[in-house]
């Protein structure tokens, strides 16, 4: 909580974007301590990897300090995050609790992974015959979300003040 309020409130973007790469590591040791691997090693790779290097690149087209705006006139901002928290909340009510083993997902999904994937995919391992095949095409839309949103982030911000020199314009030739 302490590195996330951290990002939040820091006015320096460079170090918003190394506090944002703290956080993902801390995310993915917390991952491991569950025995989720598999999701640890995403976190890092794509929360404190690619993200940050993306972050990187665009703060050096850009600047590396947060204008410092007049919040008075974040009351509409305020309504829309508690209406829209306040939904997502009722949400989770309908959701079973945690651990349950009556939870539809128990009673149905489970059971055809754990005793059939290895008859289906000839994988032995459970969890990559899941990742790797039953979620094949969901895994690769999210590596197709996260390209397009990098290749969106460098379309945005455009060549900015980094223009190549022509060829000749160097000291070498003075």
């Amino acid at each position: 909580m302490a590195v996330a309020l951290a990002t939040v409130w820091i006015r320096n973007l460079f170090a918003a974007t190394m506090l944002m790469g703290i956080f993902s590591l801390l995310a993915a040791s917390l991952y491991v301590l569950l025995d989720a691997v598999d999701v640890a090693l995403t976190e890092a790779a794509v929360g404190a990897g690619l993200s940050i290097i993306l972050m990187l690149g665009a703060l050096v087209l850009t600047t590396s300090k947060e204008k410092v705006r007049d919040t008075r006139h974040n009351l509409l901002a305020l309504v829309v995050v508690l209406i829209t928290g306040g939904a997502l909340i009722y949400g989770t009510m309908d959701m079973p609790g945690f651990g349950d083993p009556e939870a539809p997902a128990h009673q149905h999904v489970s059971p055809r992974y754990t005793q059939e994937s290895v008859d289906e995919i000839g994988i032995p391992n459970m969890v990559t015959s899941v990742l790797a095949s039953y979620r094949g095409l969901d895994t690769l839309g999210e590596v197709l979300v996260i390209f397009v949103a990098g290749v969106g982030v460098l379309l945005v911000l455009g060549p900015g003040r980094y223009r190549r020199r022509p060829r000749g314009s160097g000291k070498a030739q003075e």
